[in-house]
């Protein structure tokens, strides 16, 4: 017979509440595409495990099930199982993402490559029409090992590139975000999601240097101001990720071969909306 477990009531009601407020977008994820309580039991018991095992040791010891199950509330079977068996969240990058992300990198910060503007410039597809500045050699500037022509085709499946009426292939949009492929969604979806709650917890738990991490947000506004500043913040933000971009890329080439410690870092932008609370629910 299970018993069931409501929060500890010394827990800070407000921690509680912001799990359930972030949690919300991710159970609602999670059942419309058939994940059941059941299986995020198990995902989460290997987890707590996991985390408890690796960031919660005593004086750099490694923790016995005793301790591991006392500090998780999972009962120490289910830890001697977990801790034998092999687990693994390592990011599987679909080729799309991994070569596109570089092409797209290059194609909005290289200057051979931008119009006047600092917008990426529509590419002829092939060097006999376009020389170095062609869809082809933008290609070959990254890999020599895959053909343009499978990377436009599966860019044009993913909703990345278009033709214009030139027949030239224009970017529909400067930062890598497939509007289509599940995969690759979801790739994105984990990275991002885990990489700005690791700088909210870090911020939250003041372990280390605070990450950078703001927003602004209203909830009085009518649809055609929500729509207006969207707009703003898709352009804004755009020219920070191209800025931010342009110098990782140069700094990237620079510390290459350094014999030094190697860090990965994301820079991310998002906008949300949707219909406020009445102000008579508020009241």
């Amino acid at each position: 017979m299970h018993s069931i477990q409501t929060p500890d009531s010394t827990l800070p009601p407000s921690l509680v509440a912001a799990l359930r407020r972030m949690l919300r977008p991710i159970i609602k994820l999670m059942l419309s595409k058939g994940i059941t309580y059941p299986f995020l039991l198990e995902l989460l018991k290997e987890l707590f495990v996991e985390i408890a095992d690796k960031d919660f040791k005593i004086e750099g010891k490694s923790s016995t099930d005793s301790h591991l199950s006392l500090l998780t509330g999972i009962h120490r079977k289910d830890i001697k199982r977990l801790r034998h068996e092999n687990h693994s969240d390592a990011e599987a990058i679909p080729q799309a993402v991994s070569m596109g992300a570089r092409l797209v990198s290059l194609w909005t910060s290289d200057a051979r490559y931008l119009d006047e503007n600092n917008q990426p410039k529509p590419l002829p597809r092939f060097i006999k029409e376009g020389g170095e500045i062609s869809f082809e050699k933008l290609v070959a500037n990254v890999s020599c090992d895959i053909r343009s022509r499978v990377v436009l085709d599966e860019w044009l499946r993913l909703g990345i590139a278009h033709f214009d009426e030139q027949k030239r292939v224009c970017l529909n949009t400067s930062a890598f975000v497939p509007a289509n492929g599940f995969d690759e969604k979801v790739y994105y979806f984990g990275h991002n999601l885990h990489d700005h709650a690791a700088a909210a917890t870090n911020n939250l738990l003041g372990e280390h240097q605070p990450f950078f991490e703001r927003s602004v947000s209203y909830d009085e506004l009518t649809v055609a101001s929500v729509q207006e500043l969207a707009e703003k913040t898709k352009h804004l933000g755009m020219e920070s990720l191209l800025a931010i971009n342009k110098d990782a890329m140069e700094f990237e080439k620079s510390d290459a071969g350094k014999n030094e410690p190697y860090y990965r870092m994301t820079f991310g932008i998002y906008f949300y909306s949707e219909p406020a609370e009445s102000k008579e629910s508020k009241e």
